[in-house]
């Protein structure tokens, strides 16, 4: 199942894609919550699930092409990203894999939708593209074991963790490097865990006006998406609609010789297998 967030910015409704529509749910069911992190907190999928089966003719249905997609999670609590956390990515840099996971937060102001317009951060020369997966919580994660990490993934989405590398350079910790409005796209939509057996068995890839600039797969991360649920969740608790970015792949601007930036007017598009392509253009 996939699950959306359609309409204007900041006033996105939740929504599933059928075939090549998406059905407006809570026009067909008013008693839904009002956005998709709150469907998954009270733990109703399963209900959603059911109306999207009994929905093949709903008027509340409208063509996928003629709306906005905006973020998947329009509201998580945290987004919490990984650094380093590909070996080629390690690589490119010269680096060893870290004994554990690098984690920093990314402010819920840089989430944006697919399609959506980022705008090129003021003061910053080298805006860079990072194409990840991301999982999101589905209940509430507190020293969460191993065995039962996947119990607490309600599913994935595409992720682009935009970066100013020269904000990263020169200042001590990632936050303003890393939280620049529009910086965070989310989506297309959020495929349920249901449809991913393997979380690591996928190619991931992301282009810049068609140019193929990374390209690998999953399974080249060091920390899985079940140690992380488990790593995380002894310290901090996560909670339904938490977003956590599992990290990027080589082939980022800043390790190739010459240098690639981002600049305005590029377009770019992150595919990744089983969960979908999510695009966004530099302003």
């Amino acid at each position: 199942m996939r699950l959306v967030s359609f309409g204007p910015p900041r006033r996105e409704r939740p929504g599933v894609v059928i075939g090549d529509d998406v059905l407006d749910l809570r026009a067909v069911t008013s008693t839904l919550p009002p956005t998709v992190r709150d469907i998954i907190a009270q733990n109703l999928l399963d209900e959603v699930h059911s109306i999207a089966q009994r929905s093949v003719r709903s008027a509340a249905r409208t063509p996928l092409r003629s709306v906005r997609l905006g973020p998947a999670i329009t509201n998580p609590s945290k987004i919490i990203c990984l650094g380093l956390n590909y070996a080629d990515h390690a690589e490119e840099q010269g680096k060893t894999a870290p004994d554990s996971p690098m984690m920093f937060l990314k402010g819920p102001n840089a989430l944006g939708g697919d399609g959506d317009a980022v705008p090129y951060p003021h003061g910053v020369e080298q805006f860079d593209y990072e194409v990840e997966l991301a999982f999101v919580i589905g209940k509430r994660a507190h020293r969460v074991s191993m065995v039962d990490a996947y119990d607490h993934v309600a599913g994935y989405c595409v992720f682009m963790d935009l970066t100013a590398r020269d904000l990263q350079a020169r200042e001590k910790q990632w936050f303003r490097a890393k939280s620049t409005d529009g910086s965070g796209p989310l989506g297309p939509w959020l495929t349920t865990r249901d449809e991913i057996p393997n979380p690591h068995a996928l190619a991931i890839s992301l282009a810049v006006n068609d140019e193929m600039l990374q390209s690998s797969r999953t399974d080249r991360m060091t920390f899985t998406v079940d140690y992380l649920v488990h790593y995380i969740s002894q310290t901090a608790t996560l909670e339904p609609g938490d977003v956590v970015a599992t990290g990027t792949p080589a082939g980022v601007g800043v390790y190739r010789k010459p240098p690639r930036f981002l600049k305005s007017g590029d377009r770019l598009r992150a595919s990744i297998e089983g969960i979908g392509t999510l695009t966004c253009r530099i302003e």
